[in-house]
């Protein structure tokens, strides 16, 4: 990290579990605020470099992910059936109840990918309610790439919460995978490479 450009931050919030409006909560500006304040000071006060250290950047959302109940394996899709002890999950939902996308879910999921990390993946079936967290919060509050992810828990929010061990193991290993590869693989990412290809002067797109 010490021969990294990028900026690492650990945001830890309250009040999630009753909405996040509030001053200590997601919705409060103190992230924004300290992005911005750390971007112009780099920046030296350089004409849009907030908005382009927002563009550049990434959020990882970590909760928790509903793990398959051996009681109602009923609840969960066919393809989508979280497991304790087999790693990090990454949560999608069509109604932005998650924040995650398919360029941030490939980013978190090549991570695990290079490095020997197990990772699961989650999408709540469609005839049914989805909780949600504090990603699409910030995602649209500051415009940046998100990825809602979480280790795998049985009973959540019941009085006999469990999770694996294991799982603790996956989870400090993943981020700290990504704390110190992000930038190098955010940097050979490439969307839209056919669409450019095809429009190599922009037209059309």
């Amino acid at each position: 990290l010490s021969e990294d450009s990028a900026i690492r931050m650990i945001a830890l919030f309250d009040h999630e579990e009753v909405g996040s409006g509030s001053a200590e909560g997601a919705e409060a500006p103190l992230l924004a605020n300290c992005m911005r304040r750390i971007a112009t000071h780099l920046g030296q006060g350089e004409e849009g470099v907030v908005e382009r250290a927002l563009h550049g950047s990434f959020i990882v959302s970590a909760d928790m992910a509903h793990a398959l109940h051996p009681n109602y394996a009923e609840k969960h899709e066919t393809n989508h059936q979280p497991k304790m002890h087999k790693g990090l999950v990454i949560k999608h939902n069509a109604n932005q109840r998650y924040a995650t996308n398919s360029i941030s879910a490939h980013l978190f999921r090549r991570v695990g990918l290079n490095n020997g990390l197990a990772v699961q993946e989650f999408c709540v079936r469609s005839d049914m309610g989805c909780g949600s967290t504090i990603g699409p919060i910030m995602a649209a509050g500051l415009g940046v790439r998100t990825v809602d992810v979480g280790a795998p828990q049985l009973s959540m929010h019941s009085v006999r919460e469990m999770m694996a061990t294991d799982d603790v193991y996956y989870a400090v290993a993943h981020f700290t995978c990504f704390f110190g590869q992000f930038t190098k693989l955010a940097s050979a990412l490439q969307v839209d490479a056919q669409a450019r290809a095809l429009f190599p002067s922009g037209a059309g797109l």
